[in-house]
C-alpha cells in the first residue's frame, strides 16, 4: 500500500472538482482590490466570504503601521519568543489587549488555532477534562488530544445536557474545563452563555469563550458574546483570534486567574512556534485601536447581516436561526453546494462551500460573512444572484417567501 492510498478518495473528489475549471477549496486570487471586491480569473467579483468582519485590512492607518513596522524592524523574528525574546510591540499588544478586556493577564499566539491548541492543551492535562460543545470548532478538538485530557462532547448549545455530562463526572477526580464558541462559525449562532454559566458555577468548573468571530461584532464595546450577557466576571478565559474583526493574523488569550504567566512555558503550541513578526504586530495593535474608537463598524456591520439574513430567509432559504456575520445558506446535499457556490462563481459572487465533518449536524451550507465594508447596493446585488442561482436550481420558490419575523429582525 502507497502511503498516500488512505486519501484515494478525497484525491478521486479533488480531482473531479479540478476538472471542472472551479475547485472551491483551491481558489487563486489574481488580485484582492478591497475588503469587498476581488479578481479572478481576470474578472472582478465580489467577495463575500472572507471573514473580513470590520473591512479593516486596507485601512490606511493599519496599513501604515504595518510598513513602518516593517522598516525599523524588520520582516520577521526568527524563533520563538521564549528562545528568541520578545520585541517591544509583542508586549504592548498584549498590555492593549487586557485593557480592552479589563483582563489582567494576556497571551498572544501566531495564529488563532494555536490560541486554542496552547490554551486547551496546557489548561487540562490527562486526568483532567474537557467538556465540549458538540459543534466545536477543529482547533479546539486538536487543542484537546494534543493535551491528552478526556474529552466529553455535550449537545450543541444545551445546557441541560451540559450539567447532565458534568454531574456524571461529579465524583471523578481532575479539573472540569467547559468550552463553548461565542458566535459558532458555521450558522452564525450564539452560545446561551447565561445558562452555561449557571452550570458551571453549579459544578465548581472553569470556562473557556471562543470569542473568534464575536471579538469587534457582539457586546456594547466590541469584546463579544460575554460582553453581551452580561457575564465576563464568571468567564475564566477569553480565547479570539486577530484574522476575523482585526483583519489580520494571530491569536490571544486574556484571562484574571493568578498564576497564567506559567503558560508561557506549559504550552507547546506557543513555547515552540515562531513568534508574530513586527509588521503584523503593529497591524493588529492599530486595528485594535480602530475597534474601540470606531463604534460605527459594529453598527454597520450588523446592519448589513440583519439585511442579508432577512434577504436569504425572505427568499425561501432555510438559514441560521440568527443573523450574525457569518449568514449561511442550508443546501440539499454537497452536489447541490457545489453546483450553487460554482454558479454563484461565475455570475461575479465568491462565498464559501462547508461540508462535513466541519459541519453540524452533517450539512451542507453555502456559508456566506459579511462586512461593515459591504454597500448596501452590494449586499443586495449578492441577494439577487442567491436568488437567481436559487430558482436555476429549483430551491426556492418563483416567488419570495415571507418571513416576518426574520425581516422585523432587520428593521
Amino acid at each position: 500500500m502507497a502511503l498516500f492510498d488512505k486519501f484515494a478518495p478525497l484525491m478521486r473528489q479533488f480531482e473531479s472538482l479540478e476538472s471542472t475549471g472551479y475547485n472551491p477549496f483551491n481558489v487563486s486570487f489574481d488580485r484582492v482590490l478591497s475588503p469587498t471586491e476581488g479578481v479572478i480569473a481576470g474578472r472582478r467579483i465580489l467577495l463575500l466570504g472572507t471573514n473580513n468582519y470590520l473591512g479593516l485590512t486596507y485601512d490606511p492607518d493599519v496599513i501604515d503601521a504595518a510598513v513602518a513596522a516593517t522598516r525599523s524592524l524588520g520582516a520577521g523574528t526568527t524563533g520563538s519568543r521564549v528562545a528568541n525574546g520578545s520585541y517591544g510591540g509583542h508586549r504592548q499588544l498584549e498590555r492593549h489587549l487586557a485593557d480592552f478586556y479589563g483582563r489582567q493577564h494576556c497571551m498572544v499566539f501566531s495564529t488563532g488555532y494555536q490560541a486554542n491548541l496552547g490554551i486547551l492543551s496546557a489548561l487540562a492535562g490527562k486526568d483532567d477534562h474537557l467538556i465540549l460543545d458538540a459543534d466545536s470548532h477543529a482547533s479546539i478538538y486538536d487543542g484537546s488530544r494534543l493535551g491528552h485530557a478526556q474529552v466529553t462532547r455535550f449537545r450543541h448549545n444545551d445546557p441541560d445536557d451540559l450539567d447532565n455530562r458534568l454531574r456524571r463526572l461529579a465524583d471523578t477526580p481532575g479539573d472540569k474545563v467547559i468550552v463553548v464558541e461565542g458566535i459558532y462559525s458555521m450558522l452564525g449562532d450564539t452560545a446561551p452563555l447565561r445558562e452555561f454559566v449557571e452550570v458551571k458555577r453549579k459544578w465548581g468548573a472553569y470556562l473557556v469563550v471562543d470569542e473568534a468571530h464575536s471579538l469587534g461584532v457582539l457586546g456594547r464595546t466590541g469584546r463579544g458574546l460575554a460582553e453581551a450577557a452580561g457575564v465576563e466576571d464568571e468567564v475564566d478565559f477569553v480565547v479570539g483570534t486577530f484574522s476575523k474583526s482585526l483583519g489580520g493574523i494571530g491569536g490571544f488569550c486574556v484571562s484574571d486567574m493568578d498564576g497564567f504567566d506559567i503558560l508561557r512555558v506549559a504550552s507547546r503550541p506557543y513555547m515552540f512556534t515562531a513568534s508574530l513578526p513586527p509588521a503584523v504586530v503593529a497591524a493588529v495593535t492599530e486595528a485594535l485601536n480602530q475597534l474601540r474608537h470606531r463604534p460605527a463598524l459594529r453598527q454597520q456591520l450588523m446592519d448589513n447581516a440583519r439585511r442579508f439574513h432577512a434577504g436569504l430567509g425572505d427568499l425561501g432559504f432555510h438559514v441560521g436561526p440568527e443573523a450574525s456575520p457569518v449568514v449561511s445558506a442550508i443546501m440539499p446535499d454537497p452536489k447541490t453546494a457545489f453546483a450553487f457556490w460554482t454558479r454563484l462563481l461565475e455570475a461575479g459572487l465568491y462565498t464559501n462551500v462547508s461540508l462535513p465533518p466541519a459541519t453540524p449536524k452533517g450539512l451542507a451550507l453555502l456559508r456566506s460573512s459579511v462586512s461593515a465594508a459591504h454597500s448596501r447596493s452590494q449586499i443586495d446585488h449578492a441577494l439577487s444572484l442567491f436568488a437567481d442561482t436559487g430558482r436555476e436550481l429549483g430551491l426556492i420558490p418563483a416567488e419570495p417567501v415571507a418571513q416576518p419575523e426574520i425581516r422585523a429582525a432587520a428593521q
